[in-house]
């Protein structure tokens, strides 16, 4: 049987994009080729993203899409991830042209899946989780750059928060053992990488079940270890993302300011600055617990950039409740803030109460944060200015071909003019401008 070629359009977060780099990875070992367009390819495979409704809504979109643009001989679609681990079978009911479909868990069956479809079977579906042993690896030819590379740490999660829909497409939380991480940095290293981030829904809830690879390291979590053990590996830049702000420990910051490879960046999501919210979402924080952790960041003898999550709009929420989510702002002074509507994730307990807080209101706090954080992040940019920062030049700005584009060690992004031949590699940047979103500067 000849094999088929495969275009796979990844939706979502870091933790899709290592899935989709593990199915690649797949494909190719046995035999399939990987196709960067979809216009040509035998196959299209959508790894898809739950999180939000219109993220959920955009996958149908597309395969509506892919299924009008071709006049003749109709791809094999597949729908993958966590759209596919919560839908399930009644994706091939609403969208007929799907004939695969395959769950969170199934990244390393993928190829004997669309065996299957090409034996004949018109409708094939895999919900079940990862198999016992399963490897992580990914081959360099696929990742989604040459050098930075996800390494997930932690899959799934325990929270429950009462409006996210994780818990139940990504299951609960695994963590990988140190060894095994350790083992893919270092080897990452030895490829030419430059950078990894470790990821996961929550990194810092990091908790294996034998700590093999973690000994001699000291740190008052198990993640903490984790942090000292692959900075020791001599990995030019660690990053990590995302964490959680019940089990942020202080020693965190104490590992960031002992080992300079460590970034000097840390997204710690609050969601919201009012308690009662917090609780009806079940964060397990207070907004003064919030505080001291972010106090923590602040006060550390490295300079540590802080972005942050909010919800606005939450059922229930009233003016002066969000009002409460504005001074917070004020006071942590993000270097960064995601801003997300609240939209109802069916299945979730937050599902059960009365959406009550209308669209234009919804719109209308979601411009009001915009509009203080964007003069918060103003500042914080302008203040770089004049100041010198590495930068791991990753690729062409997208404003110019003359220009290069890669990110601190804070995680900004930073355009300045350079040749081709300084791509993977950090450099020296004079910081000359600032805009809303990202620095411009000049090559030292």
């Amino acid at each position: 049987m000849s094999k088929l070629s495969v275009h796979i359009e990844t939706f979502g977060c870091q933790m899709n994009v290592s899935d989709s780099e593990q199915v690649a990875t797949k494909l190719r070992e046995h035999g399939f080729e990987l196709a960067d367009a979809d216009a040509s390819a035998d196959v299209i495979l959508l790894n898809t993203c739950s999180i939000r409704e219109k993220a959920e809504q955009k996958v149908f979109r597309r395969v509506n899409e892919i299924k009008r643009g071709r006049a003749g001989r109709q791809p094999l679609v597949g729908v993958l991830g966590c759209v596919a681990q919560l839908e399930g079978e009644s994706i091939f009911n609403s969208s007929p042209s799907v004939q695969l479909v395959a769950g969170t868990g199934a990244a390393d069956r993928i190829p004997s899946l669309l065996d299957r479809v090409r034996g004949g079977e018109s409708r094939v579906i895999d919900l079940g989780g990862r198999e016992e042993g399963a490897d992580f690896e990914i081959s360099p030819a696929v990742r989604h750059s040459k050098h930075v590379a996800f390494v997930p740490i932690i899959e799934g999660c325990n929270k429950f928060c009462t409006y996210c829909i994780v818990p139940y497409s990504r299951g609960r939380e695994r963590s990988r053992t140190a060894f095994e991480i350790v083992e893919d940095v270092e080897k990452l290293r030895a490829d030419g990488f430059k950078e990894v981030q470790l990821i996961g829904q929550n990194v810092n809830s990091y908790r294996p079940r034998v700590e093999k690879g973690l000994e001699g390291f000291s740190g008052a979590t198990p993640f903490s270890r984790l942090l000292r053990a692959v900075a020791s590996t001599g990995m030019t830049r660690v990053k990590f993302t995302t964490s959680f702000p019940r089990d942020f420990h202080a020693d965190i910051v104490k590992a960031i300011e002992e080992y300079e490879n460590l970034c000097n960046w840390v997204h710690l999501p609050v969601q919201s600055g009012n308690n009662r919210i917090l609780r009806a979402m079940r964060r397990g924080h207070k907004v003064e617990e919030y505080l001291e952790r972010v106090a923590a960041v602040k006060n550390s003898r490295r300079e540590i950039s802080l972005t942050s999550d909010i919800i606005v709009g939450f059922p229930g929420e009233t003016d002066e409740e969000f009002e409460d989510t504005l001074r917070l702002a004020e006071k942590c002074e993000f270097h960064g803030l995601y801003i997300f509507k609240y939209s109802e994730r069916r299945g979730t307990p937050a599902a059960r109460l009365k959406d009550d807080v209308t669209k234009d209101e919804k719109t209308r706090r979601f411009l009001s944060l915009e509009n203080l954080q964007m003069a918060i992040q103003s500042k914080v940019y302008k203040d770089y200015v004049g100041r010198m920062v590495e930068v791991l030049a990753e690729g062409f700005s997208a404003r110019s071909d003359s220009d290069l584009k890669g990110h601190t060690t804070c995680n900004k992004v930073v355009n300045f003019a350079a040749s081709p031949e300084f791509i993977g590699k950090v450099v020296r940047v004079r910081v000359t401008e600032a805009k809303a979103h990202s620095l411009f500067g000049q090559l030292l």
